[in-house]
């Protein structure tokens, strides 16, 4: 019978803690502090959306500076990053967090950007990218990713086996709030595959005993005396395992291992009636876990070593059942995912909303076992495909719904248009009218701007003259002209009289110049305001006509192109869809014809066994039956 040993050297995935940007005060662009809160929310597509749009936005205008993303277009690139990250694009945050690396951005943001690269690398298995990466860190390290970027390193000396040197690391963690409970079961780990047994040992017995109360914080610790246990059965040092095996938690995630290990351990010391204790207890959990599967055949056959073999047979027939009833719904789960049902229900909202999902499958209708599939589910590789099979889900739905809005935005159109091209053919005739007036005023104004910029420059009073005065000297003007056919006598004395009085209006002109020229640069200042009330009105009224006219031109060319991009996307991404789900079932299939195969296994071993029960036991109750007539014959 096949014992259940845990991998000793199996390692603490590395803790997905991703730190917010650093971000000082909340930005006041509105569509960043959008794309924020949907980031908060959980919603990483819809924070790219939005965000993505607005920083190419940002680097297409002109003044730059202008924009209320200028101020923050270096936390804006790095959280695209972030989003990016946490959306899985990994290729694309690269290239965004790498740029952030090579911009000229502060230190401690260009330290967090380092820190969020390698992790990226390491997720990937990258392990000297990663590596490459954290020795960009330098310089001052925010304190809320410190202890992360140590784990990390260790985490990365581990893959790249080189134990010493994150043993190292992982020694200076101890005492983190955080990874003190990972670090001390990973420092274990690290003397395990450096040749250092007995420290290892002692390592693991400590982990083992940390006080703990976060749940991860439980699990580790549980893990380490299931580890440790494990490796002290390889060394048959049976006795010593029993108690670390014991400290693991009954209700606890490695609890079904332990109870499996523990009994195991009692039989290794022929000790089966100590054994029976935890296989009793885990032959009477869930069926579908393979620790429990296996010890409904253990618990009979440490049965059938005590002598007890009609509860042996019983429990093996109890087995034999549960194997059958089990193979069973393995066939029709194996048949529902071929069907198509699994993906089916993985897509369906209400399901994917609870965090009990892969349980609440179980309540649908022709969904497959997932029990069977928890380690498959759990594992890196399928929640990766999985993962890229909802999102593909999810953008296929909203391609669809796009697909549906364009049709609205173009009924908007239309309604815009049908509504302002009856008003502009009147508005625009009015407006030349208007438009002739005001040229003809913007041409007065700047004729008078003109005049006394060059007053200021060569003095000329007459032009400062009253509407009086300038017909005044009008008409002495006429009238010296008209002296010119007049007899000599009346010319001399005509003549005289009109320069004195062309005198006295000069004289007022000219003693009164400065006075007149003040009172025409204010009131020239007052016309200035009024001109730009003029100017501001007329450029808003072209702005509103251009916006009436923007409003409903030009947006055909882009609305069939955008639907025809949509189009061949939804067709892409169904087809991506397909395959990514394709994918996902032969891998179920496979998990569950596997668990078939084992079960069809146990259940040949559990119908041998039971027979044999049945002959040992039927052996003995004759030989308890013959030893009274032999004694009576007496």
């Amino acid at each position: 019978m096949t014992r259940f040993q845990p991998n000793p050297f199996a390692l603490v995935p590395l803790l997905c803690i991703v730190a917010a940007p650093l971000r000082a005060e909340a930005p006041t662009d509105m569509h960043f502090g959008e794309a924020l809160y949907y980031a908060h929310q959980g919603q990483y597509f819809e924070a790219l959306q939005r965000l993505d749009a607005e920083v190419r936005q940002h680097e297409g205008v002109d003044e730059p500076e202008l924009d209320t993303l200028y101020r923050y277009i270096d936390d804006a690139e790095f959280s695209l990053g972030d989003f990016e990250l946490r959306y899985r694009m990994h290729h694309r945050a690269g290239r965004a967090i790498r740029a952030v690396l090579e911009g000229a951005v502060d230190e401690t943001i260009r330290n967090d950007a380092a820190f969020r690269l390698a992790r990226i690398h390491f997720q990937k298995g990258q392990t000297a990218d990663a590596l490459d990466a954290l020795e960009r860190i330098d310089g001052k390290v925010p304190d809320a990713i410190r202890d992360d970027i140590a784990f990390l390193r260790a985490n990365i000396y581990l893959a790249e086996d080189r134990p010493g040197d994150a043993a190292d690391i992982l020694v200076s963690l101890q005492n983190s709030a955080r990874f003190g409970g990972f670090a001390a079961y990973n420092l274990g780990i690290a003397q395990l595959q450096n040749g250092q047994r007995a420290a290892a040992i002692e390592q693991l017995a400590k982990a083992g005993q940390r006080d703990a109360r976060m749940p991860e914080e439980l699990a580790i610790r549980d893990k380490a005396n299931l580890v440790l246990g494990s490796v002290l059965i390889e060394t048959d040092a049976y006795a010593e395992a029993r108690p670390y095996l014991n400290r693991v938690r009954l209700d606890g995630p490695f609890s079904n291992k332990a109870l499996l290990s523990a009994g195991w351990a009692s039989v290794s010391d022929e000790n089966y009636e100590r054994a029976v204790v935890p296989w009793k207890i885990l032959a009477e959990r869930e069926v579908t876990d393979p620790a429990t599967q296996e010890a409904m055949l253990a618990l009979p056959y440490a049965y059938g070593k005590l002598g007890v073999h009609g509860r042996a047979a019983v429990h093996y027939g109890y087995a034999l059942d549960a194997f059958g009833s089990e193979i069973d719904k393995l066939d029709r789960s194996i048949e529902s995912i071929r069907e198509g049902r699994f993906l089916d229900a993985l897509i369906r909202e209400e399901i994917r909303l609870n965090q009990d999902w892969v349980v609440r499958l179980r309540t649908l209708p022709e969904t497959p076992e997932t029990y069977y599939m928890l380690e498959l589910l759990a594992s890196h590789d399928f929640q990766t495909g999985l993962q890229n099979y909802l999102d593909l889900a999810d953008l296929y739905r909203k391609l669809g719904s796009w697909r549906q809005g364009f049709d609205a935005y173009g009924e908007m159109v239309q309604i815009r248009r049908g509504h302002y091209e009856p008003l502009l053919p009147d508005v625009d005739e009015e407006f030349r009218a208007l438009d002739s007036r005001i040229r003809l005023r913007r041409e007065q104004h700047r004729s008078l701007v003109q005049r006394k910029d060059d007053m200021l420059t060569t003095p000329r009073p007459e032009f400062l003259a009253t509407r009086e005065e300038q017909a005044l000297i009008e008409r002495l003007t006429l009238l010296q002209a008209a002296l010119e056919d007049a007899d000599e006598v009346t010319a001399k004395r005509l003549g005289q009289r009109n320069r004195r009085l062309r005198g006295s209006i000069t004289f007022v002109l000219e003693t009164e110049y400065h006075d007149r020229l003040a009172r025409f640069d204010a009131r020239l200042e007052e016309l200035n305001d009024a001109m730009a009330i003029m100017q501001a009105a007329y450029d808003q009224y072209v702005r509103s006509r251009q916006a009436a006219t923007h409003s409903y031109e030009g947006y055909d060319d882009g609305l069939d192109g955008l639907e025809l991009r949509v189009e061949r996307a939804s067709e892409t991404v169904w087809t991506l869809m397909a395959r990514q789900g394709r994918e996902l079932e032969i891998a179920a299939i496979e998990e569950l014809t596997l668990r078939r195969q084992r079960l069809a296994g146990y259940r040949d071993k559990a119908r041998f066994a039971l027979a044999d029960s049945y002959d040992r036991a039927t052996q003995a109750q004759a030989r308890s039956e013959a030893i009274p007539q032999s004694e009576a014959e007496r």
